[in-house]
């Protein structure tokens, strides 16, 4: 296991981001008969099965089977980079970002961080969830953006909404 710079704590990947990759290519490359699995499930189910049976939380990326790897950093890809939500308070001083809930450090050295410490960060802020980006500025953190059909009607409800209230007052 490698060690993230910023804390004592060992850094790799954790069951929970093995288990979130396999849903992943569950949903990307469906079994076509119900039995048959996609070679990247394959990889990562053994790679969960041995945490499970061993009682471990973490892989070490180094060791992990080169197919599981390279299926985890696809699943990687496609999950936010940052957690910045654009409130930055280690600006302001704080040790710990009131917006994202990073460290001083981490917020600096979020660009050369390895996609292991980034995650391992992610679950850490996640698992706080004390955060502004978790709270009064979740919408803000909002994964899912609208299509252009949702956004056209979000506008019209808006006019409508704004119709309504000008004849009311």
């Amino acid at each position: 296991m490698s060690f993230d710079p910023f804390s004592d704590t060992p850094v790799g990947i954790h069951i929970g981001d093995i288990e979130a990759a396999i849903n992943f290519w569950r949903a990307r490359e469906p079994s076509p008969d119900g039995v048959t699995l996609a070679a990247p499930l394959r990889a990562l189910g053994e790679v969960y099965a041995l945490l499970v049976y061993h009682k471990e939380d973490r892989v070490n990326e180094k060791t992990m089977p080169r197919k599981a790897f390279e299926a985890w950093m696809v699943w990687y890809d496609s999950t936010p980079d940052t957690p910045c939500i654009a409130i930055c308070s280690t600006s302001q001083g704080d040790d710990e970002c009131k917006g994202c809930g990073r460290s001083f450090d981490e917020v600096q050295h979020w660009p050369e961080m390895s996609p292991v410490a980034k995650r391992d960060t992610w679950r850490r802020i996640t698992m706080q969830g004390s955060s502004w980006r978790f709270g009064r500025y979740a919408e803000r953190a909002a994964e899912r953006r609208l299509t252009a059909q949702e956004t056209a009607q979000q506008t019209a409800s808006e006019a409508a909404y704004l119709a309504d209230s000008r004849r009311v007052a």
